[in-house]
């Protein structure tokens, strides 16, 4: 069973839940504001697709956070960042168990 990371008031994680549920897809959601983040969660998730791809430098978010969160970002502060603020993450995050795809682009869905 697959497992989508994100946040249900996102609008990208939506259209990814509902191509896998079109496609007849089981998967668990786990929803970042209401069940939470942790450091051990994000560092295995991290260490398959590396915390440059995961840390989102587009996002509402990492524009507010000032000049010093900022600078010098190496692995350990952006995981402290998207623990603290988790919308720091790209969304969403789908697990497959043998992949992590980061995003939603339906011919990569397709390709499950």
């Amino acid at each position: 069973m697959y497992t989508v990371y994100g946040i249900s008031s996102c609008s990208t994680v939506s259209k990814a839940r509902r191509f896998l549920e079109e496609k007849g897809h089981q998967y668990e959601f786990h929803d970042f504001k209401t069940h939470g983040v942790d450091e051990g969660m994000i560092s295995k998730l991290e260490t398959q697709v590396g915390w440059e791809i995961m840390l989102n430098k587009r996002s509402t978010t990492w524009r507010q956070l000032d000049d010093a969160q900022k600078t010098d970002v190496n692995q350990q502060k952006a995981i402290a960042l998207m623990v603290e603020k988790p919308t720091l993450i790209k969304r969403p995050l789908l697990d497959t168990g043998e992949q992590i795809l980061v995003g939603f682009k339906a011919e990569e869905y397709e390709a499950l």
